[in-house]
């Protein structure tokens, strides 16, 4: 009697697992980078569908999130490489000119009051938000149709 095994279904299972975890892989989410200015983290992202899901999905565990469109007839479309500034109720710059990876941008602001300034294609919006402890903001930045977005921000 012979105590030698044959490998070939071992090899065979060695290789369904690689195909397995190839097309895991292919599938998986990229997940962008947490960042840090002047001391707040910050993530941008959402340029694709599955990005964008997974932004929504973390969006309500961060203190602010912001929102960037172009206004596009009777929709929007997303805009992307905005350049944001956000300034606290002393005018105390606590994120300094990050430019966005996507329409989507989460922060973690400390409760208080806050200046936003977003940059789009030479276009400057400003708007003001309140950040309570416990509670997340989400703020829109939406821009005018024909915005150009190939201008320098």
């Amino acid at each position: 009697m012979s105590t030698h095994r044959s490998w070939r279904p071992l090899a065979g299972l060695a290789l369904s697992a690689s195909a397995l975890l190839g097309a895991a892989a292919a599938h998986a989410v990229y997940n962008p980078p947490i960042e840090m200015s002047n001391g707040v983290e910050y993530m941008s992202g959402g340029a694709s569908g599955d990005e964008a899901a997974l932004m929504q999905t973390i969006e309500p565990r961060w203190p602010a999130s912001f929102e960037f469109a172009i206004k596009n007839g009777k929709t929007s479309m997303v805009a992307t490489s905005v350049v944001v500034s956000i300034r606290d109720a002393s005018g105390k710059v606590v994120l300094n000119k990050v430019t966005t990876g996507g329409p989507i941008l989460v922060a973690r602001l400390d409760p208080g009051h806050y200046e936003v300034e977003a940059t789009l294609g030479g276009q400057v919006l400003t708007q003001q938000v309140d950040i309570q402890a416990g509670h997340s903001s989400h703020t829109v930045f939406l821009w005018p149709s024909g915005t150009d977005v190939s201008a320098h921000s």
